[in-house]
């Protein structure tokens, strides 16, 4: 309906700025890390606290987005992700570095509670469409934030820290001018109770579609994990690329994703449903996933083609499917237990990956991933007959 799209880009635009800061940081993390002593096992620690942080505190954000309104909660998640940056940027030591991104991300709650504002404003048939629009909002920041930071750590570690954390006040002031609550007043009264509740969350995830939909989306984000902590890896060893191979090979992803979440989702989810775009887009990740195992030449453009494709179909999809089968005065918590479960992906997926790669052979953590989506594709066949049967 076109009268919501107003209230859908300022959020888009939220997600997009939150996105673009992260990921300034992420070409340096590790060096910046080491130049105040930081071994290999600190730096993974360093980029896995942040995960576990968010894993910890998501589904709380999710209860307080239902409670008290979108709009607080990402006022709060923006200024704080800029105080913890510029905490982050003039770290004294490296305890304070584990602090500012431990508490970064304890509050990175805009995702999750993106995700609920656009449930909020759209209808059922156009809720894919939205949650595909989010992607492309997260697709666009992780394109241009590493290319941002890789350009701008020339000036010095702190430059693009501090670029990020102004990007978060420009962003502060952007959703405290444009972003209105979407929200009904008192709606999430009862929520707040039941989510008190631990058997409310249980429900939740032993519901037939937003379990296994919960469950999917983790093994997805699980796999992607793996293969980021090893690609550069495989890269350098099989592949003989630099840094700035792998820059252009990531920018290719995010490109795609941009294609696809921000373009054709919308028209896709019409004409075949979500069910058939997750088991599609789990297929052609598995196959993508597969070819970057063995690649030594060219067809490894085909697999990061076809990873980035299956990953812009089945994700946005899912969390379309999560929301539509969820309670309206619900999305916020179970959006947000499903963002949570992303974030303990990404927490214990890098380290399963570098296992894999130094233990197993260079492309072990892209086999495993392969088998992990092809096993999840078979999971998924019968949630979709199950889906489209309840939604017929």
């Amino acid at each position: 309906m076109t009268p919501q799209k107003p209230r859908i880009a300022p959020v888009l635009l939220t997600v997009a700025l939150d996105l673009v800061g992260f990921g300034i940081v992420i070409p340096l993390l590790s060096f910046y890390a080491e130049s105040f002593g930081a071994g290999a096992l600190q730096v993974t620690l360093l980029m896995a606290v942040y995960s576990v942080a968010q894993f910890v505190m998501t589904p709380v954000w999710g209860r307080l987005s239902d409670t008290h309104g979108r709009r607080p909660v990402l006022l709060f998640s923006i200024g704080t992700t800029a105080a913890m940056l510029t905490l982050f940027a003039f770290a004294p030591s490296l305890w304070v570095l584990f602090l500012a991104r431990a508490l970064h991300g304890a509050a990175a709650a805009n995702i999750s509670t993106a995700q609920a504002y656009v449930a909020d404003v759209t209808t059922p048939a156009d809720r894919a469409k939205g949650m595909g629009l989010v992607g492309a909002s997260i697709g666009l920041g992780f394109t241009v934030g590493p290319w941002l930071g890789g350009e701008l750590a020339g000036f010095g570690h702190r430059v693009p820290i501090l670029v990020a954390a102004g990007l978060s006040l420009l962003n502060l002031a952007w959703v405290a001018a444009r972003l209105p609550e979407s929200r009904q007043p008192g709606a999430a009264s009862d929520a707040h109770r039941r989510t008190l509740d631990p058997r409310s969350l249980l429900a939740g995830l032993t519901h037939p579609v937003v379990g296994l939909a919960i469950l999917l989306t983790f093994v997805a984000v699980f796999a992607f994990a793996m293969m980021e902590s090893t690609i550069a890896l495989v890269a350098e060893h099989r592949w003989t690329w630099d840094e700035a191979d792998v820059g252009r090979m990531l920018g290719v992803v995010g490109i795609i994703g941009i294609i696809v979440q921000g373009g054709l989702l919308g028209r896709l989810a019409r004409r075949f449903g979500e069910p058939i775009l997750v088991s599609a887009g789990y297929l052609s990740m598995g196959l993508g996933f597969a070819l970057l195992s063995v690649a030594s030449g060219a067809e490894l453009w085909l697999g990061v083609v076809l990873l980035a494709l299956g990953n812009s179909l089945a994700v946005p999809s899912l969390n379309a499917l999560i929301s539509r089968a969820t309670d309206a005065s619900e999305q916020g918590r179970v959006l947000g237990v499903n963002q949570s479960m992303s974030a303990l992906a990404r927490a214990i997926g890098p380290a399963t990956g570098g296992v894999l790669y130094t233990q197993w052979f260079d492309g072990g953590a892209l086999a495993a991933a392969s088998v992990m989506m092809f096993a999840a594709l078979a999971l998924s066949v019968p949630a979709t007959r199950r889906a489209r049967s309840s939604h017929a």
